[in-house]
């Protein structure tokens, strides 16, 4: 598969890069962007319209004053490895498309499920959208995944990932940040119109 760097994704990984270090900067000042650009949740009466669109675009940049890069690095990664390869087949336009419909439909799972979760950032939701596409495409798909040593097949590991998420939702754990709503709403609308769009195809999943 061509792994070329397309150009939604290229601009996709430029925009949440450029986000994340205006959060760390003005976050250090003790101006912190999330109070604007994040995903409030309906409780806390700072929820607004364009939260549901700029909470795709903002990781955690700060913790304990010092900079985090584990929630970025992770979401842009698999935005590149699953992104790329959609972009490519569909083309930036639906590609694009997509990848907004599912991050906004999201963040309204999360709101409307879940009441009371202070707030959501992050690309997550769109991200398991694509990986909710890719899987349902290439589920043959060899992935290598950490301290595994032998590849496993897209159609076990994305589900696992699902499920991990379905797990979390009804039983969270103490402590748990994850907005595990928004990544099932991402991943369930990206099957839906991935589903559509491919209707006239069956797939093959053995």
């Amino acid at each position: 598969m061509n792994q070329t760097l397309t150009p939604v994704i290229k601009n996709l990984l430029i925009i949440n890069g450029l986000v994340w270090i205006a959060q760390i900067v003005f976050g250090k000042q003790g101006f912190f962007l999330e109070e604007y650009g994040a995903l409030w949740s309906l409780d806390t009466g700072n929820f607004k319209i364009w939260q549901l669109v700029s909470y795709m675009f903002m990781h955690q940049a700060l913790e304990g004053g010092q900079i985090a890069f584990a929630h970025i690095l992770f979401n842009m990664f698999a935005l590149w490895m699953f992104g790329n390869i959609l972009e490519n087949l569909w083309g930036s336009k639906r590609f694009l498309t997509f990848y907004m419909i599912c991050g906004v439909l999201a963040g309204l799972t999360q709101l409307l499920i879940q009441k009371d979760f202070g707030y959501a950032i992050g690309a997550s939701g769109a991200i398991m959208g694509v990986m909710a596409a890719f899987v349902y495409l290439f589920p043959n798909t060899p992935l290598y995944i950490m301290f595994i040593p032998i590849p496993v097949k897209a159609k076990y590991v994305i589900p696992a990932f699902m499920l991990w998420d379905l797990f979390g939702s009804f039983a969270p754990r103490q402590g748990d940040n994850v907005a595990h709503w928004a990544h099932l709403g991402g991943a369930i609308v990206g099957l839906i119109l991935v589903m559509y769009w491919n209707r006239k195809n069956r797939r093959n999943f053995y």
